[in-house]
């Protein structure tokens, strides 16, 4: 049965677990801010960012089934005193061999919740404009606001455009 947990901070373990799903979703040509082959140790050096900033400013769910970890998501409230009613969608990642089981869906639903009951009202993410969590996005109830073209490289090297998605809670 899978649970979604909320990481207040990783253990040893939890890197090699996130840096294996993390090269999961770059070596399928997720656009998540590596190129393939993603190495490793530069895998792992991102969870140790982000294991910093856990807490302080970034949020962490991870879905797991046993000692398997399916997907994660993170959740990034603005910091300012101007946007403190937002947050941004980081880093939805479903392991390849775990997609169609609603895994993303019930990441997103728990994120939505716990940043509803924070007073958090709208939430921003980007993705690949083209890519197939566009079309996660659109069933989960969030609009496109726009598209810039050639803003990031997808994990082959090539620039795409990515889009720009909200919601409100």
């Amino acid at each position: 049965m899978m649970r979604i947990r909320l990481a207040p901070a990783l253990a040893a373990g939890d890197y090699s677990r996130l840096s294996v799903l993390l090269a999961d979703n770059v070596a399928g040509g997720a656009s998540v801010g590596f190129l393939a082959p993603l190495p490793v140790a530069e895998a792992a050096a991102y969870w140790a960012q982000v294991d910093a900033l856990l807490g302080a400013g970034l949020q962490l769910w991870l879905a797991e089934e046993g000692e398997a970890l399916l997907g994660c998501v993170q959740l990034a409230p603005c910091q300012r005193g101007n946007g403190r009613h937002r947050a941004e969608v980081q880093k939805l990642l479903v392991h390849s061999a775990c997609r169609g089981r609603g895994v993303a869906r019930q990441l997103m639903a728990t994120l939505e919740d716990h940043a509803h009951k924070q007073g958090i009202r709208l939430l921003v993410l980007d993705t690949e404009a083209g890519s197939g969590a566009e079309e996660v996005y659109r069933k989960l109830g969030w609009s496109k606001s726009g598209e810039i073209p050639d803003y990031a490289a997808s994990p082959d090297g090539r620039l795409r455009p990515t889009a720009y998605y909200f919601k409100r809670l």
